[in-house]
């Protein structure tokens, strides 16, 4: 089943002319590589897929990985009206992040969030690409190699059978009563980010992927969904994000071994929290994690088992 769809995921891959950037040069065995990012950066899926495979190519010498991936936050610095608090806006923390983890490559993946699920609008169009462009300086300026990545798909078909779709003319939207079109939202988003290709060192389309995935499940099956909530892609689509990812540096996805990838995801989960907490935000709800000192000794502890694993 897993090879299954990693086959359909290389197919439809293929057919899409993605750039391939140089593999060696941004995830090189020792490389500090900062993940930033909204809730689905935050769950991670992708990131541990894609360092499992790394640690399977270069099983003694891996980059480091960090995730500061955090919910609900933007990069243009808006919210919904409705929104329950504030929306973290990543450029109230990325010069504490750049200063701490002094990465050599940053993978920054916004924009889901920055549409604040209204239909298109100039105004929050501007403030999308001034917050982007404010990221490309501030990496820039901080020496590090920048990779962007389009925001993933949106699905309206779950919400649709929920009901929980707004249609273009209503008063106000969120993110619980989403504009029907959202996705066409999403799509000038990513089509401006793919123009960036010779600003930054690399731009990853996942928005096509999923949209493309999504589509050729629904021939055999209309009800399919990797986001039960439009937004959130599951497990399955954090595979796909992760393949396109790899693809788009020429590389092959791997059928990953569960074990390995296990022990992985439970150390970057640890990583995750105790980085969050570390570089700080204004996120309430988010659950402090462990100090970096207590989270790097759990770290080396799993570092054992996957080394025991060879």
């Amino acid at each position: 089943m897993i090879m299954k769809a990693l086959i359909t995921i290389s197919l439809l891959l293929s057919a899409i002319n993605l750039h391939a950037a140089d593999f060696d040069s941004l995830l090189a065995p020792g490389n500090r590589i900062l993940f930033l990012g909204d809730s689905i950066t935050h769950a991670g899926h992708y990131i541990s897929r894609i360092e499992t495979q790394v640690r399977t190519m270069h099983p003694t010498a891996v980059p480091i990985m960090i995730n500061l991936g955090l919910p609900s936050e933007t990069c243009s610095g808006l919210s919904e009206p409705d929104h329950p608090f504030p929306r973290p806006d990543v450029h109230e923390r990325i010069d504490r992040a750049l200063a701490k983890v002094k990465p050599d490559v940053v993978f920054a993946c916004y924009g889901m969030n920055d549409g604040i699920y209204y239909p298109f609008s100039e105004d929050r169009f501007a403030a999308y690409r001034k917050g982007i462009n404010d990221i490309i300086s501030k990496v820039r300026a901080s020496g590090a190699k920048l990779v962007l990545m389009t925001p993933p798909a949106f699905d309206a078909l779950p919400l649709k059978k929920k009901g929980d779709l707004r249609p273009v003319g209503a008063d106000k939207y969120a993110w619980f009563a989403i504009y029907e079109g959202y996705d066409e939202v999403l799509e000038k988003y990513s089509e401006w980010l793919m123009t960036l290709e010779g600003q930054v060192d690399h731009v990853v389309d996942l928005h096509t992927p999923v949209n493309d995935y999504v589509a050729a499940k629904r021939k055999a099956a209309p009800e399919f969904t990797m986001s039960p909530d439009g937004v959130h892609v599951n497990e399955q689509g954090h595979q796909v994000l992760a393949a396109a990812i790899l693809k788009s540096l020429d590389v092959e996805p791997q059928e990953l071994a569960p074990d390995l990838l296990q022990l992985v995801s439970k150390r970057q989960q640890i990583l995750h929290a105790s980085w969050v907490s570390h570089v700080g935000h204004k996120r309430p709800g988010v659950a402090a994690g462990l100090s970096l000192e207590d989270a790097n000794a759990k770290a080396a502890e799993i570092d054992q088992l996957i080394a025991a694993l060879k």
